[in-house]
């Protein structure tokens, strides 16, 4: 009867849900998890300053052509969004994400931006940072993730709300692979 009153007065399956979330620091994170994030999002991460030109031009040449874009974010670009904007789309925010993109690369070196960035990704439904997708998805510490994890957790960085770690589809195995095959140390 109670429960009867309760879920009138408030549909319970709309109440927000909690994050997970559990910041670590560089040392706390899995040797692999950098390169497995650079190999799947960025791979001239430690060359470039903040943009990858090559893949916006490519970027923009899709976008003359009415095909649509993607993979013209770098890891800096995506941490200064992440931190500092709303995902909405608009040249206001990616004007706004460059400016910010930029201040990121002259204050901080690439593996405090790479520390940010795996610290705040989302890698699922309300799982942000490596740390809470370590523990959640295969109940260990970032710390003592494997290469196939993390390049597992790398495979759904591009859209952690579709692609699924705890179910993964074909394509995000294949990601995986493709991924474990490009991944290098970091220098």
């Amino acid at each position: 009867m109670l429960y009867q009153q309760l879920e009138d007065v408030v549909n319970l399956h709309t109440l927000p849900r909690s994050i997970a979330y559990r910041w670590v620091n560089r040392h706390e994170i899995a040797a692999f998890a950098g390169s497995a994030v650079i190999a799947a999002e960025d791979q001239h991460f430690i060359t470039h300053y903040g943009f990858d030109i090559k893949a916006i031009n490519t970027a923009f040449q899709h976008y003359q052509k009415g095909r649509s874009v993607h993979g013209a974010s770098t890891i800096s670009q995506q941490t200064a969004k992440n931190l500092f904007l709303i995902p909405a789309k608009s040249w206001l925010r990616k004007g706004l994400e460059a400016w910010f993109t930029c201040l990121l690369e002259l204050l901080w070196d690439k593996p405090r931006i790479l520390e940010m960035y795996m610290n705040i990704a989302e890698f699922g439904d309300h799982i942000y940072g490596i740390e809470a997708a370590s523990q959640h998805y295969f109940g260990v510490s970032a710390k003592q993730l494997t290469r196939s994890q993390c390049a597992l957790l790398a495979a759904v960085l591009p859209n952690p709300k579709t692609l699924k770690i705890d179910r993964p589809s074909a394509y995000v195995l294949s990601r995986q692979r493709w991924i474990l095959k490009q991944m290098r140390p970091l220098p």
